[in-house]
């Protein structure tokens, strides 16, 4: 949209309840989209929806309960951001390219870490003896 400027986007200039209704519609196409299409998250989803109760039942502590919830959380969006990468630079171009490949891998790179950040965060809680107040 080269020479596109925000005042003739007609994608921008919306405010108000309009504005958050149409942000709430693209959200919600964007789940369904990375749900159906990316393997990957609707693998982390299952994650998702077996850690969080878990979480709530193996946890007393608030912060604790946070953290566990929220390290999944995170998994949910680097993956989704990967998924946006990469839908992005396959839109661009289905070549070889050590830049596309750089790109893809750097995004994959991040699903990594944020997993690895979910092992090292339940570990550590859960590895801590529970006290009982009574």
């Amino acid at each position: 949209m080269a020479g596109v400027s925000p005042e003739t986007n007609r994608h921008k200039g919306k405010t108000g309840l309009k504005r958050v209704w149409n942000a709430w519609s693209y959200s919600m196409a964007g789940f369904r989209a990375a749900f159906r299409h990316e393997d990957a998250f609707r693998q982390e989803v299952i994650l998702a929806v077996v850690l969080i109760p878990s979480a709530l039942l193996l946890s007393h502590a608030a912060v604790e309960r946070a953290l566990m919830i929220g390290s999944v959380l995170l998994v949910l969006l680097v993956e989704l951001i990967n998924s946006a990468i990469e839908a992005t630079v396959d839109r661009i171009s289905l070549e070889d390219h050590q830049l596309a490949k750089r790109a893809k891998d750097i995004g994959s790179a991040a699903v990594l870490v944020s997993l690895i950040n979910v092992a090292a965060i339940w570990a550590l809680i859960l590895s801590q003896p529970q006290t009982s107040l009574g």
